[in-house]
């Protein structure tokens, strides 16, 4: 099954098997959710491994339904929180949803895709309507959540709205009729309390269908605007390609798999060519940062971007208005003066934080030990990149130039 691939979790996937027979033989396409609360005013790359999957339903013939969780934004999903999250006002919400339909009209179809607020039919609830809607779900299995039951064995808070969030979210489904819903892999209780609260409304069951969270570009951690590791995609071809190239050799096969159309068996080959030698890894990586950018910017941009990341990056060329610093090596200088001296850092202290935060790249790159240190063998031109400043020429020579 093509919609397989990437997936976490199918559950169960017969159920979703046998939907989709049923519904070739009838012609009726499946009605495939996904919900987003709108929550910051930009996505990145891993907003996408869902949006994705959705692309692949519509592409298939099924109804993709991208839900504004205008309504539940307002609330707060705990997930993953280890602490209360304060709800954000109808104005935050607001603000932030604008942009949404936009960046994502540059994966999904506008003409074929059914976007839904769910303020429609949360905002319409009565007290006693969200009274039976509780009734229908028991405070023990609520607490079975992971993230409840953690912060209670650890007495944190957990307010009485956040145990409303998994619910309003259920009947999200309800009122959508939904057949599948889609949602990361932090999502999984949500989803399958949606399974419930749909038999209790005399609805068949969704199918509850997972993607893993995309690692950030630090390898490390989930990929994060406050974390700053994040690839935005409505960022620059030239900064996404050069965030893509900073990732692992390790973790592009993850980027491969969540954030490409490539098949399985090409994505094996492709393996197997850089385990062998065949294929680069740096070349492999500039064909995934290609494509990736390709899908959102066109081909034409994501040309460019590799044509320049091979001339700074790899050649060691520089635009000829490229800023120069020069330096003479003297000792084993730390990377940290250099970004003092060429004034992309105001103090020793803010290089040396930066460098820790994963800010500071090095010929493309990442550096994250503040005390790196510049070879003596490291003679003549490099590529010194600070955060989001435009890259410098640092030119080290046995003596600076005069």
């Amino acid at each position: 099954m093509a919609l397989r691939k990437g997936a976490a979790e199918i559950i169960p996937e017969a159920e979703l098997r046998a939907k989709l027979e049923r519904s070739r033989v009838s012609g009726k396409p499946l009605r495939v959710k996904l919900g987003v609360d709108p929550t910051a005013p930009d996505l990145h790359l891993g907003h996408t491994v869902v949006l994705r999957k959705l692309k692949h339903f519509q592409d298939e013939g099924h109804t993709a339904i991208f839900l504004v969780g205008d309504f539940t934004a307002m609330v707060g999903d705990p997930t993953g929180q280890s602490e209360t999250r304060p709800p954000l006002t109808r104005e935050q919400v607001q603000a932030n949803a604008q942009t949404y339909l936009e960046q994502v009209y540059k994966l999904l179809d506008p003409e074929r895709t059914e976007v839904r607020y769910n303020s429609e039919w949360l905002g319409d609830l009565s007290g006693i309507e969200i009274v039976r809607l509780c009734g229908h779900y028991r405070l023990a299995r609520m607490l079975e959540r992971e993230d409840f039951r953690s912060r209670l064995a650890n007495n944190q808070a957990i307010s009485v709205h956040e145990l409303l969030y998994p619910l309003f979210q259920a009947y999200d489904s309800v009122a959508l009729k939904a057949d599948v819903e889609l949602g990361a892999t932090e999502q999984k209780f949500n989803l399958l309390v949606g399974r419930d609260i749909q038999r209790e409304y005399g609805q068949e069951s969704q199918v509850a269908f997972t993607m893993p969270i995309l690692v950030g570009t630090d390898g490390q951690r989930k990929m994060s605007k406050s974390l700053g590791n994040y690839v935005g995609i409505t960022e620059s071809p030239t900064q996404m390609f050069g965030k893509i190239m900073s990732i692992s050799d390790e973790l592009m096969w993850s980027y491969y798999d969540l954030l490409t159309d490539f098949a399985p068996p090409v994505i094996v080959r492709v393996k197997e060519e850089v385990r062998t030698g065949v294929l680069h890894p740096m070349d492999a990586k500039m064909q995934l940062a290609h494509n990736i950018i390709a899908g959102f910017h066109g081909e034409a941009a994501a040309r460019k971007a590799s044509d320049e990341f091979d001339q700074v990056y790899r050649k060691r060329g520089v635009p000829s208005d490229m800023v120069t610093y020069d330096f003479d090596l003297k000792g084993n200088p730390k990377l940290s003066r250099f970004l003092v001296e060429a004034r992309l850092a105001e103090s020793r202290t803010e290089a040396e934080r930066l460098i820790r935060q994963g800010a500071v790249e090095w010929n493309g790159e990442i550096i994250r030990n503040p005390g790196h240190g510049i070879n003596i063998d490291e003679l003549g031109d490099h590529v010194l990149k600070v955060g989001k400043k435009p890259p410098v020429r640092v030119r080290i020579g046995p003596k600076a130039a005069g």
